[in-house]
């Protein structure tokens, strides 16, 4: 190795400490560090690389949330984290010791992992899986003590499971195993739990109950918990603290409010079709409108005809912010007694042309027939 490739390595080195120690005296709650990782595959001569030169640090209390598109390397840097794949280079340090440094046993009480593999189990009680995660403590034999079972109580009590106890786990629903297995890893005791899209097979309740859980364990236990989702919106209303990852782009970290605000979302995720809205914080779809019709009323009631006006090429703007305050035709949204809302249809100055409809679908279907024999000239 030639003097200057030497030089230039020891810089590296030096910067990464320097990283490192700065990191950790500005959050002294970080646990886990990345300091120019390289995350990929090595195959007898040739080395694959998915994830290059990332920085980032998980921190004690928080739920980070990794997002990017498919093939961006979110399973792969989860594995490196959960030390199921060495880095091809870099450094990954757990409260400030490389995860080389650390034996099999020391990691089975550092790291918990859930990944998003079915389970295949048969004839087993809820409460054996869960007390599966004192294994790092019991020895070989697996006898648990007075102090075991309830750590393993307490965990089914955090995870709202204690009434799936005596069900056998291959009767649970997804959304259930999913909770079991969390459990699982509470009962390990592990500061750091990694998962593997834990929301990939549940419906949309079950998730955002998943993912409230998730935060209400990190705040509660101060433990450090991470996990990869395609659930972006989702993510992006729970998570403290999400990781963006792409190939090209690399891996970007904040809070959602920061990387909203700084456009980050925008640039990482955005097509055709589809555009961040800063207003709702929130991914939206982009419908191409041809004409415009002023609207006036309740913010989130308009918010709602707006969504069904798009779906046919309409645009519902403000009133105050058309040509002229009085153009026609316009809707008006008001009050009603016998509804909470009723919808009036303007489309010419004369006031005898009002009409009143008491929902949106109505109301769409009325105006939409109504410029459609406006532009055939009927």
């Amino acid at each position: 190795m030639d003097f200057g490739s030497l030089l230039s390595k020891s810089i590296v080195f030096l910067l990464s400490q320097v990283y490192t120690d700065i990191i950790y005296l500005m959050k002294p709650d970080t646990s886990v560090f990345l300091i120019n990782v390289n995350t990929g595959y090595r195959k007898k001569d040739k080395t694959s690389i998915i994830g290059e030169n990332l920085n980032a640090n998980l921190i004690e209390g928080e739920l980070t949330c990794l997002l990017g598109p498919n093939g961006a390397g979110k399973s792969t840097l989860l594995r490196t984290l959960s030390a199921f794949l060495p880095p091809i280079s870099g450094e990954i340090q757990f409260y400030g010791r490389p995860l080389s440094d650390y034996t099999t046993n020391e990691l089975s009480r550092l790291i918990g992992v859930v990944l998003t593999d079915r389970l295949d189990v048969r004839d087993m009680p809820v409460s054996d899986l869960v007390a599966l995660g004192r294994s790092p403590y019991t020895g070989f034999f697996g006898k648990l003590n007075h102090k075991d079972r309830e750590i393993v109580q307490e965990a089914l009590m955090m995870t709202g499971t204690v009434a799936l106890a005596d069900r056998m786990v291959h009767t649970l629903s997804d959304g259930e195993r999913q909770k079991v297995l969390i459990a699982k890893t509470l009962a390990q005791q592990t500061p750091i739990i990694l998962l593997d899209e834990p929301t990939a097979f549940l419906d949309y309740p079950s998730k955002v109950e998943l993912m409230h859980l998730l935060r209400n364990l990190a705040r509660k236990t101060r433990k450090t918990i991470f996990l990869s989702t395609h659930d972006l919106e989702l993510a992006l209303q729970v998570a403290d603290r999400i990781w963006l990852i792409d190939k090209e782009k690399g891996l970007t970290t904040g809070i959602p409010e920061d990387l909203a605000l700084n456009g980050l979302l925008s640039k990482y995720f955005e097509r055709d079709g589809i555009f961040f809205s800063i207003e709702t914080g929130l991914f939206q779809v982009k419908e191409q409108t041809e004409k415009d019709i002023p609207a006036t009323g309740p913010e989130h009631i308009v918010r709602l005809v707006s969504k069904s006006f798009a779906r046919h090429g309409i645009r519902i703007v403000p009133v105050e912010k058309g040509n002229n305050p009085d153009v026609f035709p316009q809707i008006i949204i008001r009050p009603d007694k016998e509804k909470e809302f009723c919808f009036e249809y303007f489309w010419h100055p004369d006031n005898q042309t009002k009409q009143v409809y008491s929902s949106i679908e109505t109301l769409t279907a009325a105006v939409i027939n109504s410029e459609g024999k406006n532009e055939s000239g009927i």
